[in-house]
């Protein structure tokens, strides 16, 4: 499966940069190295950064425990390739307002999957969106979905922080639509599950 394969990726990335800081600086999002030099592939790379064991581990258990379902469904709808185009786009498009915004900032940089984690989730909620997601407390995915967003927004407009809030809801938004562009019947199903909720 893609999941366990993107995830022993990100793994064996962020541990070599953890060990190797010339290798975090070459493929980190550093906006002034593709605004000048042209290095369009930070736009992907920084996806397989962490800033420390526990990033990655949140991020990595997040894609195993929702990424696994998201794969299978869309294998099953488009085939086995559509995921990780899927994963992979979302990594760039989640961080380009964020690029745009910060594109002549030689103090920015940013790194981590969370962007797209967010997309998986968001994918999976649109699926199951009474699913109960534990963090810790038992809390439908839809409920949760709302806070994180709201959460997520409001971050964003205070600024400061070393989390990138804004990578966080264009993933979110990104991986609604593109299971909505895959599969047109995803709204309906999602309107349906929402309208008969079910904890089983």
């Amino acid at each position: 499966m893609f999941t366990f394969a993107l995830i022993v990726l990100t793994v064996v990335v962020s541990w070599q940069a953890f060990e190797r800081p010339r290798l975090l600086q070459r493929l980190i999002l550093w906006p002034p190295a593709i605004d000048r030099q042209h290095q369009y592939d930070r736009l992907l790379t920084h996806g397989f950064l962490h800033a420390d064991w526990s990033h990655l581990l949140f991020n990595m258990i997040t894609l195993y425990f929702f990424g696994r379902m998201i794969e299978q469904f869309m294998t099953a709808v488009a085939g086995p390739v559509v995921f990780p185009l899927f994963y992979l786009s979302a990594i760039v498009v989640a961080i380009l307002p964020t690029y745009l915004r910060h594109r002549h900032d030689p103090h920015y940089s940013s790194l981590g999957a969370s962007g797209a984690v967010s997309a998986v989730l968001f994918a999976f909620i649109l699926l199951e969106p009474w699913s109960l997601i534990f963090i810790p407390v038992p809390v439908p995915a839809v409920l949760y979905a709302i806070g994180y967003v709201a959460y997520s927004f409001w971050k964003d407009r205070q600024g400061g922080g070393n989390i990138n809030h804004s990578a966080h809801l264009s993933g979110a938004i990104y991986g609604v639509l593109f299971m909505l562009a895959m599969d047109q019947r995803i709204g309906t199903h999602f309107l349906n599950r929402l309208m008969n909720p079910s904890f089983g």
